[in-house]
């Protein structure tokens, strides 16, 4: 499996779009604003790596990027989206868009224009949720240490909008060893033809200005 590459010039675009920031703001001011995540307090070997618990953790929100109200998410989402990435939900295993998705592309968050995990760090966990390597860039991610239910786990959100995306566990494959357990309904999926498509429009776009 093979990470991404993103130039300064295409990550400075990137969190542009992602955060809907105005023509107004600098790239200095939208480096300075994203928070990179903090440390993942992974599951120990041994103790239980579920997925399918959801989460107690409460997000600051005040350092999302993007921000809506609870009525305005359930205007712009389908339930099962709202309730997962907006109320920290989990998902049926196995009964999810997208645990079994074999395309090559680009999985973004369901919440804003934010690209999170590229299908190429995607293998099959078995847990029946979509699992990945790695994120495509640490910036777009927060980790969150989660003891809810007597069980010690690191959730995982969108930087830019704070949806609640899954959780991180240290029982991957190479060569990170790590495993991004993913709600299907955090998440929305961009083939790889379209997905060069849109980063080389806002690529050209950034240089231009």
């Amino acid at each position: 499996m093979r990470p991404i590459v993103v130039s300064n010039v295409r990550l400075l675009v990137l969190l542009a779009v992602a955060a809907g920031i105005s023509h107004g703001a600098s790239a200095n001011d939208i480096m300075k604003s994203t928070q990179p995540p903090g440390g993942a307090a992974c599951a120990a070997p041994g103790e239980q790596s579920a997925c399918g618990l959801p989460s107690q953790v409460i997000i600051d929100m005040s350092k999302a990027r993007v921000q809506h109200t609870d009525d305005e998410w359930r205007a712009l989402l389908a339930p099962e989206q709202f309730r997962v990435a907006r109320k920290q939900g989990t998902e049926a295993a196995f009964r999810n868009a997208y645990w079994d998705n074999h395309e090559d592309g680009v999985y973004f968050s369901v919440c804003s224009n934010t690209p999170l995990f590229d299908s190429r760090d995607k293998f099959d966990s078995g847990t029946g949720w979509p699992s990945f390597t790695r994120a495509i860039e640490p910036k777009f991610i927060d980790t969150q240490s989660d003891t809810s239910f007597g069980m010690k786990r690191t959730e995982v959100n969108c930087s830019v909008d704070g949806a609640h995306l899954g959780h991180v566990f240290d029982d991957g494959p190479g060569p990170t060893g790590l495993r991004y357990c993913i709600n299907s309904a955090s998440l929305r999926f961009m083939p790889r033809k379209e997905y060069e498509a849109w980063v080389k429009k806002r690529d050209g776009a950034g240089t231009a200005q």
